[in-house]
């Protein structure tokens, strides 16, 4: 190894450790429930649930009814919190502090309120912490008041969401949809202080100021959208063109979705061995890969690892990462893939749910997939690998990957599929030898046989590689002389 090999492989390692070794922020996290907005949902249910049970008029049913409600929703105030620490520690925060309110309603100033407002001061002043995520989305209006009173920094849920995005984007795609999002997000936000940044007006004293500085931002951003949208139309006018290319060969997608740490890129690396990063934190994955499978029956898909999806997920980063999820929308099967030692299994499934209404996918074919088995009791990993709905894997521990690969070549093959799996007998004459190898190569091969100069098989396959070589089926082969394959070849002769 040379000297100035040696110095470049001493400053790779100084600048891996210092990313290791950077300061993490002190943040004060801030949980508000607005229980007026639950307490409809809770009665209307447990009012519905007496209905069913025959106890309308008993108020005691509609009490123990209304209680298991309440526990149900002080359950997902308990796991929404979890998830957002979980957050806040993946964007590289360090929790100093965290206050819970529950309030009828917000404020609309603050919200929540200005007693809490001095009490969240006080505690980031004495924390010293750098700043205060809340899990909530604040207005413009309560985000101004609330860093004029606060004495640091104040960053709501979609903010820190967006943060996110913005450290594991790799990809100049996922570059500018992080873009896109966050000049969105700031746009309504971008207010002016005092009569330097005020709006244009009549009257005495502001008659003739030309643009002012707060107009002249809001243009500027206004362009940089336009352009960013401009640069994202290339991207998804290049992906069209290669899905078009590889649409001419059909090849069907397979799309991983799921909520976020439900362990997709496992098992993208386990079924394909690519490599992709995969992070307990959430949204480790944003850009989308693709990479090839080959199924037992020798057909090919291709297989999408897209990004994962979380309650509560601003319509505005569904919109901007409309590029990231054409995958999706395009894709002939859905591997949903869900965490199945979870508490909340099915309020993700759930979410995940919302999010797939969204983008109109909900009729495209999906296999239920719980993952994570080797986490569970003997007891509920049987009764899981016993039900027929959904395939239960292990992607960390490779179990239970040959029943999901089979059951993709199922489904992906089946009737009404795009390119489904066919059989047909051939005859083909031994010169052809690039026929030969691309039916062993994509085809299960049977009952072989050579006589003469000929080649007998059965091969079972994708319809479309059958189809390409039809010339040579045993149906036209009965009659040589209106087969291309034993046509004689005329003699031209040149004049």
């Amino acid at each position: 190894m040379t000297k100035q090999q040696t110095r470049l492989t001493a400053l790779a390692d100084e600048r891996a450790s210092s990313r290791l070794t950077e300061v993490r922020e002190r943040a004060v996290l801030v949980a508000v429930e607005l229980t007026g907005e639950r307490r409809k949902p809770v009665l209307h249910a447990a009012e519905a649930a007496a209905s069913a049970a025959g106890v309308r008029d008993q108020g005691l049913g509609i009490s123990e009814s209304a209680a298991a409600q309440k526990e149900a929703v002080d359950l997902d105030f308990d796991a929404s919190l979890e998830e957002f620490q979980e957050l806040a520690r993946s964007a590289g925060a360090e929790i100093a502090a965290t206050l819970v309110q529950k309030r009828p309603k917000a404020d609309p100033a603050t919200l929540i309120g200005p007693g809490k407002v001095e009490e969240l001061s006080a505690i980031a002043a004495s924390s010293e912490a750098d700043l205060v995520l809340f899990d909530h989305d604040l207005s413009p209006t309560q985000l101004r008041n609330l860093e004029s009173a606060l004495p640091c920094r104040v960053i709501d849920r979609t903010q820190l969401i967006l943060d996110i995005f913005a450290k594991h984007a790799r990809t100049r795609e996922g570059h500018l949809q992080v873009e896109l999002a966050q000049l969105e997000y700031q746009l309504p936000r971008m207010a002016g202080k005092g009569k330097a940044l005020s709006q244009q007006g009549g009257g005495i004293g502001t008659r003739g100021p030309g643009e002012t500085k707060l107009e002249t931002d809001r243009r500027r951003v206004r362009v940089r959208i336009d352009h960013v949208k401009q640069q994202l139309e290339q991207v998804r006018r290049i992906r069209r063109q290669q899905r078009q290319r590889r649409e001419a060969v059909p090849v069907p997608t397979v799309a991983l979705v799921g909520y976020t740490n439900a362990g997709k890129s496992t098992l993208f690396n386990a079924l394909t061995e690519a490599g992709v990063l995969a992070s307990s934190r959430m949204f480790a994955t944003l850009d989308p890969k693709l990479r090839q499978l080959v199924l037992p029956s020798r057909r090919k898909v291709l297989l999408s690892d897209t990004v994962g999806f979380i309650r509560n997920l601003p319509h505005a980063l569904v919109t901007s990462f409309r590029a990231t999820l054409e995958e999706v929308e395009r894709a002939e099967l859905l591997l949903h893939v869900r965490d199945a030692a979870s508490p909340l299994l099915e309020e993700q499934r759930q979410q995940v749910e919302a999010v797939l209404d969204e983008l109109e996918v909900k009729q495209t074919p999906r296999i239920e997939v719980l993952n994570k088995i080797d986490l569970l009791n003997d007891n509920e990993r049987v009764g899981l690998e016993s039900r027929s709905d959904v395939v239960a894997i292990s992607a960390a521990k490779g179990i239970g990957l040959d029943h999901l690969i089979a059951a993709i070549d199922e489904r992906i093959g089946g009737k009404g599929a795009p390119d489904p799996t066919a059989e047909a007998e051939f005859r083909i004459p031994q010169r052809e030898g690039r026929t030969l190898a691309a039916l062993e190569a994509g085809c299960w091969i049977e009952n072989k046989k050579f006589e003469g100069n000929l080649v007998y098989l059965r091969a079972r396959g994708p319809a479309s590689l059958l189809s390409r070589y039809r010339r040579f089926q045993i149906a036209d082969a009965q009659h040589p002389e209106t087969s291309p394959a034993f046509r004689p070849r005329a003699r031209v002769r040149k004049i």
